[in-house]
């Protein structure tokens, strides 16, 4: 069954054809990818796809209802989060206090009540902190959770991002470049992380360069290459997909003559 579907999403930036009449589904359960060379329109693709950017032509559902358009945290209420390169993370606070905070989405108190500390205020904040804890522990992150983000290793980091996604009961993750800059072991470690996340009923969508983590972890592939689709279907298949090697993966007789 189809959790998201991108409908014909177009996106111009005056004369440049950003993203260009895309479409695909997203099933409820199944990890995605979208790869491209750069400036296929992949980054693009996920402001549009969680209402960061208004789409020219197209549009974006959600569980059968039209998402595009809406302000960007109505789309993360309803359950479509992304995660950024490291900007949504505070790096003078724990990670612990890094994840409470990102669980505001959930809060029942009002602003006054906050201010003074009410009933509902002190169970939010219970809730949130084990709420938070129980997500680190899953993402392998609880030995470090009073640590300071500012002393995390890169691949913590990442993690933390992903903890910090999750704090918003995301029925579809978006996943902006999980592996990027990360070592083999890292990686390895990264990938078993976002199975998880799908293990806990969450739906990925994600952008990536890795190719081997692509092929390792996707249940299917969407090739974008200068704003158009060119490919669509299992890693085994975009392995072998003519238009994929030439526009991406690169030919053998490219390679030995590099």
């Amino acid at each position: 069954m189809s959790l998201l579907q991108v409908e014909e999403l177009t996106k111009r930036f005056g004369g440049l054809l950003a993203v260009n009449a895309v479409s695909f589904d997203v099933a409820a359960g199944e990890i995605l990818a979208v790869i491209g060379p750069n400036g296929a329109g992949k980054s693009t693709l996920f402001k549009l796809s969680t209402s960061f950017l208004r789409p020219s032509a197209g549009r974006v559902v959600f569980q059968g209802e039209v998402i595009s358009g809406l302000r960007p945290h109505v789309v993360a209420r309803r359950g479509v989060v992304r995660t950024f390169q490291e900007t949504t993370i505070f790096r003078e606070m724990t990670a612990l206090e890094n994840v409470v905070v990102a669980h505001h989405l959930r809060c029942r108190a009002t602003t006054p009540g906050i201010f003074f500390n009410s009933r509902t205020a002190r169970a939010d904040e219970a809730g949130f902190r084990a709420s938070a804890a129980e997500i680190l522990d899953y993402l392998g992150l609880g030995a470090v959770k009073e640590v300071e983000a500012r002393n995390l290793p890169h691949g913590y980091l990442r993690a933390l991002g992903i903890a910090i996604a999750l704090a918003a009961e995301p029925k579809i993750l978006l996943l902006d470049e999980p592996f990027a800059g990360m070592n083999p072991e890292e990686t390895e470690r990264a990938v078993e992380m976002v199975r998880g996340i799908r293990e806990r009923g969450v739906t990925v969508l994600l952008v990536e360069h890795d190719m081997s983590a692509v092929m390792r972890i996707s249940d299917r592939v969407v090739v974008l290459n200068f704003g158009t689709k060119i490919a669509e279907g299992a890693p085994a298949e975009i392995q072998r997909n003519e238009a994929v090697i030439e526009a991406y993966l690169g030919r053998e007789d490219e390679v030995e003559a590099a």
